[in-house]
């Protein structure tokens, strides 16, 4: 037993330490007072919380929940990042989108905290022979530059490297990514593409510039499919081992073949999950590495994007917040370079504003909160490392289901991709309509007030593949009717709150369904009489014990006075003269579609 030397901080070094089981017990205490008898485990389970892939968290981890030995930083299995001095020397790498040419916005963010770029190139993106006008006064040989060409990929990396050789850049001064993508084309598009000239581009690469990479294992067609973290692990381990399949059968070495492969993920605003997905990740791959006889060429090298799924088009200055948070946990998780997707992305092409606050996001990190100072920070978690391995267990998983069924190109074709990503969607789609998971600015809290931010156009994402889900879109469309009826009107679908009792009475479920009728576009209107509120629906609001005295008179006054529909905001129970009732936890997405299809709101 170690001995450690006295500091002269005791503390609470007299007290016993507490036990697993005492905590239990405090647990079943509290849980009582709230009806539920359950003690040990039980107590703790009812605590815990249901994740996507089966993974359950609890409220307490410690010591007792082992995880594999993650290793050191900068060797296998990587988990704790691919380069032994992490973000530490210089902090992540900045890389900052850009889809159209902007005057001046490139070299704007390079001389104002973005340290490489990311070009969409080709259709819906920068046309081909702009490549040389976008790159107007960058400096090639400081600046990285990653391409997402698509199709068009040859023809954008024979103009970048012609572009390198006409400035006279080095090629070992040479780095980014040429962004060839076959497999994540295909899930976007639907298009097969020959493997043939991706691996003539690799051989390029591999022989002539080291620090040049040629493929990007891109994940984020699956996680915009509505995928899981699992398997958005899953699919992209298997698109890596297909690319590393072709490579060495085009003659390339399993290890220079790693070195070829940049892997881009999603941050998302989960934090702990955004951290656990990067780590393992990293793990996943270089058990890969260690199959394929080369372990020592497992570092993975990681792009981490902010979710496109979570930024929402109403209330866009929350994506901000979401984007910290994202952005926070791809650092915290090792990622090699970070992009911030701007607040206003759902909207249209990013103002510069949008585009300096992204960069912003990173700066604000790396200097002022000093993220990058420690490598690994989230390493010897208990927390963090059983939630890395249970995920590192579920995309190896899914994995492995993509090989039995041959390979990720067979799984596109075949739709199984589509059907899996398709259940899980269905499945979160449950829990964003109950707000179970709650979008703020949108399904909780909305403002019906917010003058909308106009942008101008983005180009059209390629489609034709896996669909793009976000998770404001069931109510976005409520939004929308509402918006529309606001056209054609003058005026929003109205509701009136009834409130029976004082205020101590009624104000917490007026609150309540005032909130999850403005979700739905229709405003609350809470002075007055009925009568006189312009509404046709009424929704009662009080407590349990004035709603078994007054609810049925109330209900009657209200449709006296020509309510069409009365709702009760409670759970449900026999009250004559309530049509409907509106609670915690019920389907606020049916709700709301039925109460606009009553009012005749299209």
């Amino acid at each position: 037993m170690t001995v450690l030397p006295d500091d002269g901080l005791s503390l609470a070094a007299e007290f016993p330490d507490a036990t697993h089981e005492q905590w239990q017990r405090l647990v079943e205490g509290v849980l009582r007072k709230s009806g539920k008898e359950v003690s040990g485990a039980a107590a703790e389970d009812a605590l815990s919380t249901t994740l996507e892939d089966g993974l359950r968290t609890r409220p307490l981890y410690t010591a007792r929940d082992t995880a594999p030995e993650p290793g050191l930083p900068g060797f296998a299995p990587f988990v704790r990042g691919s380069r032994p001095q992490g973000n530490t020397v210089g902090g992540w790498d900045v890389r900052q989108r850009h889809a159209a040419l902007a005057d001046g916005a490139v070299l704007t963010d390079l001389e104002n905290g973005a340290t490489s770029l990311w070009l969409l190139v080709g259709e819906g993106g920068i046309p081909v022979p702009e490549l040389r006008r976008a790159l107007d006064g960058v400096y090639l040989d400081l600046a990285p530059v990653v391409l997402d060409a698509g199709r068009d990929v040859t023809a954008a990396a024979q103009e970048l490297l012609g572009l390198y050789a006409e400035r006279g850049v080095a090629p070992e001064a040479t780095h980014g990514n040429l962004g060839a993508d076959p497999l994540g084309y295909e899930a976007r598009t639907g298009e097969r593409q020959d493997f043939a000239p991706v691996a003539a581009l690799a051989e390029r690469c591999a022989g002539g510039y080291p620090a040049l990479r040629a493929l990007t294992v891109d994940a984020l067609p699956y996680h915009e499919a509505g995928g899981s973290a699992g398997q958005e692990l899953g699919a992209s381990l298997a698109t890596g081992v297909a690319y590393l399949r072709e490579l060495t059968e085009a003659g390339l070495t399993v290890e220079q073949g790693c070195a070829q492969l940049e892997f881009r993920y999603a941050a998302t605003a989960d934090q702990f999950l955004t951290v656990a997905k990067l780590r393992a990740a990293r793990r996943l791959w270089a058990r890969v590495a260690e199959v394929c006889g080369a372990p020592d060429a497992g570092g993975q090298v990681q792009h981490a994007v902010t979710s496109p799924v979570m930024t929402t088009r109403r209330d866009p200055w929350v994506n901000m917040l979401r984007a910290t948070v994202a952005t926070l946990a791809a650092g915290v998780g090792g990622a090699d370079a970070v992009t911030v997707l701007p607040f206003d992305h759902a909207l249209g092409q990013p103002d510069a504003f949008a585009r300096r606050i992204t960069r912003n996001t990173s700066t604000i990190l790396l200097e002022e909160s000093q993220l990058a100072r420690v490598i690994d920070p989230a390493g010897g978690s208990w927390y963090v490392e059983r939630l890395t391995d249970e995920l590192a267990h579920a995309g190896w998983e899914f994995f492995r289901s993509i090989e039995r069924d041959g390979g990720q190109a067979a799984v596109l074709r075949s739709g199984r991709i589509r059907d899996d990503l398709a259940r899980t969607w269905q499945q979160r789609s449950a829990r964003l309509a109950t707000r179970r998971e709650p979008v703020t600015g949108v399904s909780e809290f909305p403002d019906l007030a917010e003058r909308p931010l106009e942008r101008e156009p983005a180009p059209e994402p390629r489609s034709g593949g896996l669909p793009r889900v976000r998770r404001d879109e069931a109510f976005e469309a409520l939004r929308a009717r509402s918006d529309a009826h606001l056209a054609a009107t003058g005026a929003r679908p109205r509701i009136f709150l009834a409130v029976l009792g004082p205020a101590a009475a009624h104000s917490a479920r007026a609150a309540f369904a005032a909130n999850l009728f403005q979700a739905g576009g229709v405003e609350p209107v809470t002075e007055g009489r009925f009568a006189d509120s312009g509404a046709p629906e009424a929704v009662l609001c009080s407590s349990d014990a004035l709603y078994a005295e007054q609810a049925g008179q109330a209900a009657a006054d209200l449709r006296a006075a020509g309510a069409r529909h009365v709702s009760l905001a409670g759970r449900p129970a026999d009250h004559p003269g309530v049509d409907s009732y509106v609670f915690a936890g019920c389907d606020a997405v049916a709700v709301l579609s039925a109460t606009l299809d009553r009012m005749g709101v299209a």
